[in-house]
């Protein structure tokens, strides 16, 4: 099944037995025995590759969910064979460092890893197994995952140093009305929405933006005065964009740092750092002042 997945990802038996490493021999052995135990062709050989056929087409997402599955299994099967280890993910600006030390003073004996994740890949981590816990930012899709909220952090404007609403002590949406809002391409559209409120709370829809593909390009378009962007708070010590400053908004929702783990996770470590988790991450720095994290604004 996953010969079969590539072929029909690559469309060609050649780049797909070179993204196997293995032969393209090989690769037609196995497919055949697959279409043999099926009782149908699933794929058809052509002048410039190969396509899928109709039963194919059927098969394809279904052999996507049983390897998902498969790899699933893999990974919880090995999890509960090394129940000393605890791997703690978290989002980019997300500063963890307090959970992480407590965790490893209370559990001496355990191997505590952490891992840098990507803005909207903390589902998948958890669901692949590639980390145990994450500390990121709603929303996301939260289905098969425990989250718990940890504290709230204020949205606040991002705009270029020259921007006419740069040094305000406070905006709202109205004074952003008619101000273009970036929207990354191919990103969550539920996150785009998010963090461009859209629609506003009156029901109209937020200005159209460029679309950019990535957090850079979208801090490049801020900085040349051509949009502007709704976010967290920007800590200068995690290479503020020089161009860029930000005024706090007043009149929307703070957004929400969560802790997310997988549903019915029975590793003691997980349910120690939760525990640890919710009396360590505060949002609050031991001076009393809220915390200030760059993420995706």
């Amino acid at each position: 099944m996953q010969c079969f997945t590539v072929i029909a990802e690559h469309q060609h038996f050649g780049r797909a037995a070179e993204a196997l490493r293995t032969t393209q021999p090989s690769l037609s052995r196995q497919i055949r025995r697959l279409e043999q135990q099926l009782g149908v062709r699933l794929l058809d050989r052509t002048t410039h590759g190969s396509r899928l056929t109709e039963a194919g087409e059927v098969f394809l997402p279904l052999a996507a969910g049983l390897l998902r599955t498969a790899t699933e299994a893999m990974a919880r099967t090995r999890a509960a064979a090394r129940p000393a280890t605890v791997t703690i993910g978290y989002t980019k600006g997300l500063v963890i460092t307090n959970a992480v030390r407590a965790m490893r003073r209370h559990h001496p004996d355990a191997e505590v890893r952490t891992r840098l994740l990507a803005w909207n890949e903390s589902r998948g981590a958890l669901l692949e197994h590639r980390v145990d816990a994450v500390i990121t930012r709603l929303p996301f899709p939260t289905d098969r995952l425990r989250v718990t909220v940890l504290y709230d952090e204020p949205r606040v404007l991002v705009v270029s140093h020259d921007h006419r609403l740069a040094g305000r002590d406070a905006v709202t949406l109205d004074d952003i009305a008619d101000e273009p809002l970036p929207q990354v391409r191919q990103g969550d559209p539920q996150l785009n929405a998010y963090w461009r409120i859209d629609p506003r709370p009156d029901g109209q829809p937020a200005p159209a933006g460029p679309l950019v593909e990535a957090l850079e390009d979208k801090h490049e378009l801020i900085a040349a005065g051509a949009a502007v962007a709704i976010g967290p708070p920007l800590d200068p010590a995690t290479g503020l964009h020089p161009g860029l400053t930000t005024v706090p908004l007043h009149g929307v929702e703070p957004s929400q740092i969560v802790l997310a783990t997988r549903a019915g996770d029975r590793n003691r470590l997980v349910t120690s750092f939760r525990k640890i988790a919710e009396a360590t991450l505060t949002g609050v720095t031991q001076s009393g002042d809220q915390v200030t994290a760059s993420a995706q604004a």
